[in-house]
């Protein structure tokens, strides 16, 4: 039996968006690339997260900055922007927000540019805003402010001041205990969270004998990274769930199959990214997907999908 009042529509951060897609950052630079591809349409996604934005202007890495991998992509752009200032009064307002919903994406290299920038989009038509905490943190000799759980809450302390907006917290996989960092983010002030982040990693020309990025390490995304998000959102889900935290699933989903795996493991959302590059239509087809499952098993809506997975029995390793 099969229902035909299936929908894609899903609530997040109490934000009701169309489709439980969300296109991550980084991606489709500040919204309005993808415009540009014939076929492409901003209603087939939820949302949008915003790329990187940083108090000041940056031009990032040096090149190389991208390169490809087996099953995936290493990537160091470096937070490349042209600064908060510019993108709240020149890109925002050439963004319709009637045809979806827009994140910004916040980044710093200090705790007080995090409130600083946060603060600057709280005072826009932005609809949330996700922490990038995978940064620097230059005060601290350069460790990562995502891979420490006391800076990482001290990062969501300092947005949550600044806003009454949505936070999500975009979680890094390159840290011991991801889920102990999601408490300190929940008691913080985290709304919402986005698991995972890159992985680092290393590719090398071994004719150099250098590697191939310029910035020497790079985040590694893709088909690759799939099987740990899956792990890392499924040990996250365990901490959200009694609290009602959503989480933005996302690690290498390149079809409706993926997608539906990362529900199941407990996202309430799934983040389309490296699968953009090679396939900027993907969308329409992930959606076509995730309705026909729902269908087939006579399900109403995603939210019935989220955390529905059901183990073989006491995990052991």
């Amino acid at each position: 039996m099969t229902t035909s009042n299936s929908t894609l529509g899903v609530d997040f951060c109490g934000l009701k968006l169309a489709s439980p897609l969300v296109l991550l950052s980084g991606c489709v630079g500040f919204g309005e690339e993808y415009t540009r591809v014939k076929g492409f349409s901003n209603r087939d996604v939820g949302a949008i997260c915003l790329k990187g934005t940083t108090l000041a202007p940056r031009l990032g890495n040096q090149p190389h900055r991208v390169y490809e991998t087996p099953a995936g992509m290493l990537n160091a752009i470096g937070l490349q922007n042209p600064g908060v200032d510019h993108v709240v009064d020149e890109i925002l307002p050439m963004l319709d927000f009637a045809e979806t919903r827009f994140i910004a994406n916040v980044s710093g290299s200090t705790v007080e540019e995090y409130h600083a920038v946060t603060r600057r989009f709280d005072d826009s038509p932005i609809d949330a805003i996700e922490i990038n905490i995978s940064c620097p943190n230059v005060k601290e000799g350069g460790v990562a402010f995502g891979n420490d759980p006391d800076m990482s809450a001290r990062v969501v302390a300092a947005c949550r001041s600044a806003t009454d907006k949505p936070l999500i917290t975009k979680l890094s996989p390159n840290q011991t205990d991801i889920a102990e960092n999601a408490r300190r983010c929940i008691d913080a002030g985290s709304d919402g969270f986005a698991v995972i982040n890159t992985l680092m990693g290393m590719a090398i020309d071994s004719e150099t004998r250098r590697p191939v990025i310029g910035n020497n390490q790079a985040g590694l995304s893709g088909p690759a990274i799939k099987p740990i998000a899956l792990l890392k959102v499924h040990q996250v889900y365990q901490v959200c769930k009694p609290h009602g935290i959503p989480i933005i699933g996302q690690g290498g989903i390149a079809s409706a199959t993926d997608a539906i795996e990362f529900l199941l493991a407990g996202a309430a959302t799934v983040g389309i990214g490296t699968a953009l590059f090679y396939d900027p239509l993907v969308c329409q087809r992930i959606n076509a997907g995730i309705l026909a499952y729902l269908q087939r098993h006579n399900l109403s809506n995603t939210a019935a999908l989220t955390g529905a997975l059901e183990l073989n029995g006491p995990s052991a390793c």
